[in-house]
């Protein structure tokens, strides 16, 4: 075989994994679940102090 055509399989099984990797990472990332947002409660909240004075 020539060398250019070995580098092109090479490249292409490569491609071809990469690809893969990624539907199956893709794929676990999909089974976690609905994404939701953080609940409001969870936010900082400033804090308000009131003084009574006598």
């Amino acid at each position: 075989m020539e060398r250019s055509k070995i580098i092109a399989i090479v490249t292409g099984a490569i491609s071809v994994l990469l690809a893969i990797a990624y539907l199956v990472l893709v794929l676990l990332l999909d089974f976690r679940g609905e994404m939701l947002p953080a609940p409001q409660s969870q936010l900082l909240q400033p804090s308000v102090q009131v003084a009574q004075l006598f």
